[in-house]
Parts: C-alpha cells; structure tokens; sequence
C-alpha cells in the first residue's frame, strides 16, 4: 500500500486550521474518494486533480484511492487544497518522493491542464502555517509577492503543476509561458482572487481627496483632526450639501499609515474577502468603507450561507466605517455595531460554524436634521411634523449614540468661504499634527496593550493618567444633572487627552476638557480655535 502527506489550510474567515492531507492506494477497483467534511467546491477537487495530473504528463494510479483531510471535524471547502491532494497523490504512487512534502504547505487551485490558479486567502493561510512550524509553502506564481509577506517562511510559486514535479523530483523545470490576456480583456487567471463586483480598484495617492478642498467647516474640520489622533466615533449632522460626505471621505488621509503587523492583519482580511487589489500585495494605508443604507445585517457585520464571510465592518479594520444617511439604516442593524465598538472584534455563529473577524474601526455616522433635510434651515420651510422629526432621530439608538465620542453639527457653507479664494489647510499638514498626537499616546502609554486614547478604559485615566486638578469640574456637574453618563464621562476624559496631546500638553486641562465636552454634546463651552491648536 502507497502512502504519502502533506499539508494545506482551511479558513476559518481570517484564521486558518493547518491540514494534514493524506493519501493512501490500495489494491482493488480503480475509485477516489475523499473524506474530511469536504464542501461540494472540496469534493469535486477528485476530477480537477485527476486531470490535472494527466495533462501534466503523469500516470494517474489504478488503485483504490482515499484522500482524507484531518483533521476530520473542521469544515473545509473552496478549491485551494487541490495542489496539496495533486502531490499527495503522485508521492503514494511514488511518482515523487514521499519524504520531499511531508514538511510542505501546499495552497493553490489546479486547472484542468494542470496550470496552478490562484485563490483567496494566501496570506491567512501562509500565516497559519507559519504559526504552526511550517517553513516552506507552495503557492500560485501570481499569489507568491502575498505569501513572501510573512516573514520566515520559505515561497516557492509555480505556474503549473508540472513545474512542481519537476522541483520535486530534482528534474530540469520546464518553462511554462504566461498566457496574456487579449487586448482590453481582463487575466482570466485573477479571476478567483476577486468577488465580482466587489470594488476592488485603488485610487492612487494623487487621486485622493484633500481637505483642502472643503470651504469653512472649522469646527468639523476640527472634529476630524480629534478623531483621527485619538480613533474617536464621530457623528455629523446637518442639512444636505453641507458637506458631511465630502468631509467624511478625508478622514482616512488622516490617519497614519498602517505598522506592519496592522497591515498584515487588514490585508488578510481582505484577501479571503476578495477585495485586495489586484498588483497590490500588502495594504499599508487605513482602508475606507461605505456601505449604502440598504445594507443587510450579514453585509454590515459578516455572515452568509455556509461559513460567515467578512463584512464591511471588517474591511474597515484599522480604517474608517463611513455610514451616510444614519437613520435610514435599519434599526437591527445600526445596533449590532454595539459590540464590535466595544470590543474590536465580532463574532459570528451560524449553523455552518462561528467565526471571530477584527473590527477595530473607527465610525463615522452623518445625518439630515430630519426627513426632508431642511430643519433649522434659514429661507426654506421643513414640511416635517415635529413628530416626524423625533422618529426619524430616534432610530440611531441611545446606547449606539453614547459610544460615540464626536457628534458636530454641520452648518451650510456660507458665500463668502465659498467664492473668497482662501485655502483650507490640506491633508498633509493635518496628518502631521496626528502623527504627532498619536506619538505622545504611544510614548505615554508604552508597555500597555493600548496605543491611542479611545482604547485606554476610564479608570486607568481617573487614577494612573490624571487631568489638571479641577479640569473635570464642569464634566462632572454635567453628569449630576443627567447630561452625561459614566460611559460618556469617560469618553470626555479621552477626548480631552487627545485634545491636549495635539495641543502639546502634558496633561488635560480645563480647556481641553471644555473642547472635549464641546465635541461630546455639541454645546459650545468656550473660544473656537481660528486653526490649529494652541
């Protein structure tokens, strides 16, 4: 009886479970079989691979043939474990050496001819093997610059199943040419790493929108500075064309670029989501996500038949959920944003299996005063009964509303900030105050699990990192008389220290408390900067 292992992956959404494939013939009537809780993609793995095999020159073996996937109680699916069975298979024939891919992880789709496809989830799955010893991997050619982005692990991509042989069996490697696309078509063979109209496409940094091209908005623009140095919640409100769209889009620019374990962790995301860029192996800047109103719970938050897949607000991890027009969202859904908010993470149990994505984002709302838009407006009249109004607020909840740090209201550009010619202060200058604001967080909070001032608890901030004695007081008459609630005392504590790093201080004071309690309950407290910070 032939033997022979090797190893794959199964994605578990951004986590992977190393695979031991194995396969055994013996004698008796020529079958395959394959076992494993294998998905309907996994089990018709038997008639790509056996293809793939003869076309690739080889003899496919007349014996009783078993694969089996261990281990055997973790669902498995998609067509990344048919370059692993390929192999396993040729060693229990002894087409190869059995011993040359015992310590081999192997992640790739085959082609009927035996050309090695490319498949979502290289880096996860590159990721997992590493963590469990594995050194040396084979991926698809065009996936290789992905997997060389963990670090320790040998690559090796090939274009084909015969190249592979070939390394393994110490033969000459044959070339293999790249077949080209025809003109103004797309490469047939990048078609499995992204979901069809899945939005995949960058824009490049000199396509990015500035800030400078927003007129006025002081206060806003304001607020988008605080958000970004500290990852606070931010909430705009005002009527349309205001500008709460264009000043929510400038908020990624923002923020720092990722370090490289956060980049990691954003592009495995979205390389099992099928949204990573097509050339574009590691994401390195905060990524922006917008889903419309009419966004589904399993959208928003991960899910779908079978094993949940990520959701939006796991493609905004480490960037930006931008959520226009609030209260048009529905009810149910505006909710489940509550745990990820708190805990940076969402967990999603289905009959297929539970599954745990990042969901460290930071959250931006926008709102119209009411249903038509025109509330509180000079000129022209708001048709809508106040009751109206009410309810139509009323769907962005109370306990969703108090885990926002930010809430601004957006006035109407006047005339004169829009035709006077005067230039706002672009995205550079202002991504380099965050910078530096978020330097001094990571200077004074090195050695804790925290790095910006939304992430550190309360009581941390009332006991080891104090504000100016008495910087508190108005923050605390205002939780007497019910403005405020301990969450919400808390979050006024964060902001203030964010207000002061970027001020320069060494500790919040009573101004910085008032522009904190300024930004929470949109309640002007004090002087408005005329720009920068002081």
């Amino acid at each position: 009886m032939g033997f022979a292992r090797t190893c794959s992956v199964a994605l578990v959404g951004v986590e992977g479970v190393v695979v031991e494939v194995q396969a055994g013939l013996e004698p008796g009537v020529a079958a395959f079989t394959l076992v494993g809780l294998p998905d309907k993609s996994l089990s018709e793995s038997r008639d790509r691979v056996r293809a793939a095999v003869v076309n690739s020159g080889g003899e496919w073996p007349q014996k009783k043939l078993t694969v089996g996937l261990s281990p055997a109680s973790v669902p498995k699916g998609g067509s990344g474990f048919d370059l692993a069975v390929a192999c396993a298979v040729l060693a229990a024939a002894e087409r190869i050496d059995p011993r040359r891919i015992t310590d081999l992880m192997m992640f790739g789709e085959l082609g009927l001819d035996g050309r090695v496809r490319p498949v979502r989830g290289v880096l996860p799955a590159v990721l997992a093997a590493a963590d469990a010893g594995y050194r040396h991997v084979v991926v698809p050619e065009r996936t290789a610059a992905e997997a060389a982005l963990v670090p320790g692990v040998s690559v090796l991509g090939v274009r084909s199943l015969r190249q592979l042989i070939a390394v393994l069996a110490d033969e000459p490697v044959p070339e293999e040419e790249e077949e080209a696309p025809g003109e103004g078509r797309p490469d047939p063979m990048l078609a499995g790493l992204a979901v069809p109209g899945a939005g995949t496409g960058a824009l490049p940094e000199e396509c990015r929108p500035d800030l400078a091209e927003v007129a006025g908005q002081l206060r806003a623009r304001r607020a988008l500075e605080v958000a970004a140095a500290g990852r606070h919640h931010l909430f705009f409100q005002g009527p349309p064309g205001a500008g709460k769209t264009m000043l929510a889009e400038r908020l990624p620019g923002l923020l720092p670029p990722l370090t490289p374990q956060e980049s990691l962790e954003v592009t495995a995301v979205h390389s099992v989501a099928g949204m990573l860029p097509a050339g574009q192996p590691l994401i390195d800047r905060a990524p922006y996500c917008a889903p419309h109103h009419s966004a589904s719970m399993p959208s928003l938050v991960g899910g779908g038949s079978g094993l949940p897949r990520p959701g939006a607000v796991s493609l905004a991890h480490r960037g930006v959920l931008f959520l226009d027009e609030a209260p048009e969202f529905s009810g149910r859904v505006l909710d489940a944003l509550r745990q990820p908010l708190e805990s940076g993470h969402v967990v999603v149990a289905r009959t297929g299996g539970v599954m745990r994505l990042p969901a460290a984002f930071l959250l931006c709302l926008a709102a119209n005063p009411c249903p038509c838009g025109r509330h509180g407006m000079t000129g022209e009249g708001c048709d809508c009964p106040p009751r109206a109004v009410r309810r139509y607020l009323g769907r962005l909840s109370g306990p969703l509303m108090d885990r926002v740090d930010l809430r601004v209201t957006v006035e109407p550009v006047a005339r004169s900030e829009l035709t006077g010619g005067t230039r706002s202060e672009p995205t550079a200058h202002v991504a380099a105050r965050v910078r530096t604001a978020r330097e001094r967080a990571a200077a004074r909070y090195a050695g804790t699990p925290w790095r910006t001032n939304s992430e550190v608890p309360g009581h941390e901030l009332r006991t080891r990192w104090r504000a100016a004695p008495g910087a508190l007081a108005e923050a605390e008459r205002d939780m007497e008389r019910g403005l405020l609630t301990a969450r919400g005392l808390d979050r006024v504590l964060r902001v203030a220290w964010t207000v002061a790093d970027l001020a320069g201080h060494g500790r919040p004071d009573e101004g910085d408390v008032e522009q904190a309690l300024e930004l929470r309950t949109g309640v002007q407290r004090g002087a408005v900067l005329a720009g920068g910070w002081s």
